[in-house]
C-alpha cells in the first residue's frame, strides 16, 4: 500500500457537515434477507439524526422500522478524482409523535415522489465514519 494513498479519515463533525451539504444519499437493509439499498432524499436532523419522508404503504417503513441500517451519501467529482463518502449506522424508526410529525411536515425532507400519508423515518446517526479521497496526481505529481 502507498505511504500516502489518498485517502483521509473524516471525523464526525466534518462527516455530518459534509452530509448536510448533500440532498441524495442511500439507505442500506435488509429485504426478504437480502441486502437491499435504495436511493433517497434526506435531511440531517437537528439531532444528527437523517430524517427521510416517505409513505405508510412504502416497503421501506415496513423493512426498517426498528432495525439497524446503514445511510450513505457521497460526492466525487471525476474530473479531479476526488470525493468524499459517509456513511451513517444506526436504528432506524418511523416517527410516532403527533406533535414531531407536524413539525417534520413544515421542516423535514420533502419526498421527490408524489406521496399520500407521509410518513417519516429517522436513522440515528449511532455511528459516523467517512473518508475524502484526494487527487492523487496532484499528491504525487
Amino acid at each position: 500500500m502507498l505511504k500516502n494513498d489518498g485517502f483521509r479519515s473524516l471525523d464526525r463533525p466534518e462527516c455530518l457537515r459534509l452530509l448536510a451539504e448533500v440532498p441524495v444519499g442511500r439507505v442500506v437493509y435488509t429485504r426478504q434477507a437480502l441486502p437491499a439499498v435504495l436511493p433517497v432524499n434526506f435531511v440531517l436532523g437537528p439531532d444528527s439524526s437523517v430524517l427521510l419522508r416517505t409513505s405508510a404503504g412504502s416497503d421501506l417503513v415496513r423493512a426498517v422500522d426498528g432495525v439497524v441500517v446503514a445511510f450513505e451519501a457521497d460526492e466525487f467529482d471525476p474530473a479531479s478524482r476526488s470525493g468524499w463518502s459517509v456513511v451513517v449506522t444506526g436504528q432506524a424508526t418511523v416517527v410516532t409523535d403527533p406533535a414531531e410529525h407536524e413539525r417534520l411536515l413544515r421542516t423535514g425532507p420533502d419526498s421527490w415522489m408524489p406521496i399520500r400519508d407521509d410518513v417519516f423515518i429517522r436513522i440515528e446517526s449511532t455511528m459516523v465514519t467517512g473518508r475524502a479521497l484526494a487527487d492523487l496526481r496532484a499528491v504525487t505529481g
